[in-house]
């Protein structure tokens, strides 16, 4: 990002949309993960919190004077930094563990490397103590669920292959959507420990029919927001490689099919 004028705290880049959502993006780490604040008449949620770099509490506390709900899409470390931070934090149980285990130092500290980062960190951040704390109090959030933020209502979706207990919130009257990282423009992986290429499959079936009844998607990751016709074309994709489409490359540890503005990163094909 070449200007970082407008980053608050040097960090975040904060962008409110329409239907009272806000955007938190991290968009000088690599990853330019992204969380999201939904207002609602009496209750807000944020769905995930970021890296653990820079002070998010503080960030969403200027946002709102409302305790937020957390809604954690998964339980990767890019997606907890400030869970610690809350109360009320709902995870799939599939993911509870690894959210109540949190990031430690000598985690963490390799993702803050120069080569991870086009700007500086943010003041106050010290690489060599910064940890994620874990988050044991954590309540059941699973697929069939709906969050009512009074006057609005967030269906929960379960979306796993990329991640085991990956969730998918809906608001369907503002005709939105936030898939996590189950889609979004870029490389998408589903070679890790804890992924499962052929749930992966079931999920992007699923998010081709819920992008038919939203006019907006936003993902956990890069461009923001995607259309409907970004996933119909994720899911046909994987499709052709669910076909038997070639890698167009292949590494140690997994196969890369490119297709232009996202790819996926899958283990390796046998044969």
């Amino acid at each position: 990002m070449d200007d970082m004028s407008d980053l608050i705290q040097g960090w975040f880049d904060v962008r409110r949309f329409d239907n009272g959502v806000t955007m938190i993006g991290e968009p000088l780490h690599y990853e330019d993960v992204k969380s999201y604040l939904i207002e609602g008449d009496t209750d807000v949620a944020i769905i995930d919190t970021g890296m653990g770099v820079g002070d998010f509490a503080a960030l969403v506390a200027d946002l709102t004077d409302r305790a937020p709900i957390v809604l954690q899409s998964h339980a990767h470390f890019d997606h907890i930094g400030a869970s610690s931070a809350y109360q009320r934090v709902l995870v799939h149980p599939s993911e509870a563990e690894d959210l109540a285990l949190g990031y430690p130092n000598d985690r963490l500290r390799r993702w803050c490397e120069p080569g991870y980062l086009s700007g500086p960190l943010p003041a106050g951040f010290d690489v060599a103590t910064a940890s994620i704390e874990g988050v044991d109090w954590a309540m059941p959030l699973v697929g069939g669920d709906e969050i009512d933020l009074g006057g609005r209502i967030i269906e929960v979706f379960h979306t796993p292959g990329h991640s085991p207990g990956g969730l998918t919130f809906l608001d369907r009257e503002a005709r939105i959507l936030f898939p996590g990282d189950a889609v979004y423009a870029g490389p998408m992986f589903a070679y890790r420990e804890g992924s499962d290429p052929a749930l992966y499959r079931d999920s992007l079936r699923l998010l081709a029919e819920l992008a038919a009844i939203v006019d907006n998607i936003f993902p956990s990751h890069n461009r923001v927001p995607l259309t409907p016709d970004d996933v119909v074309a994720m899911h046909e994709a994987y499709e052709q490689v669910w076909a038997g489409r070639e890698p167009d490359s292949r590494e140690a540890d997994h196969d890369v099919y490119d297709f232009g503005d996202f790819s996926f990163w899958l283990p390796p094909r046998e044969g």
